[in-house]
């Protein structure tokens, strides 16, 4: 940091006490990209950038923002910026929207339904093409909380291999973990599945709705509202489901990387800021 420090000062331009420009060189170094990359990015507004005639320079200010995610965070407080940790940022990584494109990607190939969670079993996106049982147990809010709760068991599991179990709901359901480095964070769980003995009987039925404190009718009426496949399209979901964890953990792990360089580019601008107030 102390290298980068004194290297800065040269390549750096300033145009007042408040705000300082980096140069393109500036930020390749930091986010270890190359030069036509963070061009597209200034171009296409991932990266907040001005034109000075033809060469691009990046408010070391707006970048803080960024990296802060506050939208108004004062540049003079960069330099408390603190790293994110991966599993505490995995909602930040996968960006809402983006996970709920891929949940519903997800649920449209396999044909059941499909959710991602943090490594807690807290959902990031909504449940994609929900069955009409779960739907209807999901009008009850107090449902909600069971399955955060189902989800974390699924996290809890031993095996690291994908494989249907049943759910609290009986329906079968399998999860994948999603990555970031070497730790887990995440999970890409899929389900809605009716098993070979289903519907449920009344024993089982009663026993969910005291649980749940929900309607028994409600559950007889829409029990087989369940996605019916065969064992063979089953073991086909256990194989493909780990490449699509996979590439969402690749996809996030670049973003941890990108973001950590963006917080090393607001710990510097506001150490570089805090310096040029002393000396004024």
């Amino acid at each position: 940091m102390h290298e980068m420090q004194e290297r800065l000062p040269d390549a750096r331009v300033r145009t007042d006490v408040m705000t300082t420009l980096l140069t393109t060189k500036d930020v390749q170094e930091l986010i270890n990209v190359d030069k036509s990359t963070i061009y597209r990015m200034a171009e296409d507004g991932r990266l907040p950038a001005v034109k000075v005639g033809r060469q691009w320079r990046f408010p070391a200010d707006k970048l803080a923002e960024l990296v802060n995610g506050d939208g108004g965070t004062a540049a003079a407080g960069v330099a408390e910026a603190r790293p994110r940790h991966a599993a505490a940022s995995l909602a930040v990584l996968l960006d809402g929207e983006p996970a709920q494109v891929i949940a519903d990607l997800v649920a449209d190939i396999f044909g059941v339904m499909a959710v991602i969670t943090d490594i807690e079993g807290n959902p990031l996106t909504d449940v994609a093409n929900p069955c009409g049982y779960f739907a209807a147990i999901q009008a009850y809010p107090q449902s909600i909380d069971a399955c955060v709760d189902g989800w974390r068991q699924l996290a809890e599991q031993i095996d690291m291999e994908p494989r249907f179990v049943p759910s609290h709901l009986g329906f079968l359901c399998a999860r994948t973990f999603i990555r970031v480095g070497s730790e887990l964070v995440g999970m890409v769980i899929v389900g809605g599945i009716g098993p070979e003995a289903w519907p449920l009987g009344e024993v089982e039925i009663g026993g969910i709705a005291r649980a749940l404190d929900i309607d028994a009718e409600d559950i007889r009426r829409h029990i087989d509202e369940v996605y019916s496949i065969d064992e063979d399209q089953r073991q086909w979901i256990l194989h493909i489901l780990p490449r699509v964890s996979d590439l969402i953990s690749r996809l996030a792990d670049a973003r941890s990387q990108l973001v950590s360089r963006l917080d090393a580019i607001a710990s510097l601008a506001g150490s570089a800021i805090h310096d040029q107030r002393s000396m004024t």
